[in-house]
């Protein structure tokens, strides 16, 4: 059975930074893209940003990019993402997700896998 399981959430002030991670098992890591989503309250889940399975290129929104960096091991199953310069609007429930191939688009209907998501807090 497949498990991803987010951690690293909290309550950080604006400007500060937070840094996630997924582990992941039960599943052949090296053969999946992963992804960051969240989720604000009252609004839809979103992509954050995308990490390929081997050459671990990356892609992000752009509401994030050059703040947020997604990084992952394979050796141990893991991706992370960091979190700068945190603004109030990143408050959500950050997840992550696999995707079975090379790369993963921002379509949550491409993602085969989801954790249960850690929560992040930014206060101003």
């Amino acid at each position: 059975q497949v498990h991803l399981v987010e951690s690293g959430g909290g309550l950080v002030q604006a400007g500060g930074s937070l840094s996630l991670s997924c582990a992941a098992s039960g599943l052949t890591f090296s053969y999946y893209a992963m992804a960051w989503f969240r989720q604000a309250p009252g609004k839809e889940r979103e992509f954050v940003g995308s990490i390929t399975r081997s050459d671990f290129a990356t892609s992000y929104s752009d509401s994030v990019k050059g703040r947020f960096t997604i990084s992952r091991n394979n050796a141990k199953s893991t991706v992370s993402l960091l979190m700068n310069s945190l603004k109030p609007e990143d408050t959500a429930l950050y997840y992550c997700a696999a995707a079975i191939g090379y790369s993963g688009t921002n379509d949550t209907r491409q993602y085969l896998h989801w954790g249960q998501g850690t929560q992040v807090t930014v206060s101003s």
